[in-house]
């Protein structure tokens, strides 16, 4: 249930009323968690996830990485599994990860522009036949 008022949210697609019945049946343990994605969408500050300009493009990473949460989301989008993502970058954690998972979902445009540009420059570094 949260997950689907999370999607609801940004698109806004149910009414004030609709939503606060929702926000009203969440147990507490989502209450909490929608609270906690709320402050952190007003302060625009990410547990764990950091834009520093000059880094990655500004692009959000992981903290104290240049590890794009983009990076993480296209690995996820092509089969990869926490445990390949952990494998492969032993200097993040699950709680990294679900850092980035709640940072794309609360940021799905930003992340897609991401991956778009980063799909445009991959095709401009293939060689020509």
């Amino acid at each position: 249930m949260l997950e689907h008022l999370i999607q609801g949210l940004p698109r806004l697609e149910m009414t004030t009323e609709e939503l606060k019945a929702q926000l009203l049946a969440l147990t507490p343990e989502e209450k909490s968690q929608v609270i906690r994605l709320l402050v952190q969408s007003l302060a625009n500050s990410w547990d764990g996830i950091n834009k520093t300009p000059g880094v990655m493009g500004g692009d959000a990473c992981i903290r104290s990485t240049r590890i794009p949460v983009w990076l993480l989301i296209n690995y996820r989008r092509m089969g990869k599994s926490e445990a390949d993502i952990l494998d492969a970058y032993t200097d993040l954690s699950a709680t990294d990860l679900a850092n980035a998972w709640a940072y794309a979902e609360a940021f799905p445009e930003e992340i897609e522009v991401a991956l778009q540009e980063q799909e445009e420059a991959d095709k401009l570094l293939e060689p020509s036949v």
